[in-house]
């Protein structure tokens, strides 16, 4: 059975289509409007090894909020489509990765319950003209949405686009390693019997 799906969300501030398959290689076509936030999706896609489809406009005029905290969004409600009833999954991950100074643990539970629990200090505003705080709210919408408890703390680091970019690819590892089939499980990993 396939673990892909299909998004896509319209509003008066974003028009979003996400498309992402579980069991990719990591192939990416990522068009936000937002030259470091491409970058950063283009890393979560190709480090989860999830074929990940993000075409996005949005009122970037104002600023870049809202199409980053929406894509977080849609992309969290197509991880919790493509998983389906999550039979058979790893579930739990956690994943430190370095990026030259910075280090950064990202910690994955596909509980049902969506949570972010974020711990990732950057002294800089921007990276670039992306301001630093909208890594938090795309990682707070995608949590919620994909129903995932997520932590995500910087362990070390000092440049701004190092700790954001390690970010990204630490969860990354964390969502290939949780979501990855384990023969040994059968059914879903819960003693309730769901998830």
């Amino acid at each position: 059975m396939a673990r892909s799906a299909t998004v896509t969300r319209k509003t008066g501030e974003t028009d979003i289509t996400v498309t992402l398959d579980l069991d990719g290689t990591g192939a990416c076509d990522i068009s936000t409007g937002v030259g470091f936030f491409d970058h950063m999706l283009s890393a979560l896609g190709r480090h989860s090894l999830c074929d990940l489809t993000v075409h996005a406009t949005g009122d970037t005029w104002v600023d870049d909020h809202h199409t980053v905290e929406d894509v977080g969004i849609v992309l969290g409600q197509a991880l919790a489509q493509a998983l389906g009833d999550k039979s058979g999954i790893t579930r739990f991950s956690d994943v430190t990765v370095p990026m030259d100074e910075a280090l950064v643990l990202a910690a994955i539970d596909v509980s049902g319950r969506g949570e972010l629990y974020w711990d990732v200090p950057i002294a800089a505003q921007k990276v670039g003209t992306f301001d630093t705080e909208l890594g938090h709210e795309f990682f707070q919408g995608f949590a919620r949405d994909a129903g995932i408890t997520l932590h995500v703390r910087e362990i070390a680091g000092e440049n701004a686009h190092h700790i954001l970019e390690c970010a990204f690819k630490a969860v990354a590892r964390a969502i290939r390693a949780a979501v990855e089939i384990d023969p040994r499980v059968h059914g879903v990993p819960s003693t309730k019997g769901s998830l």
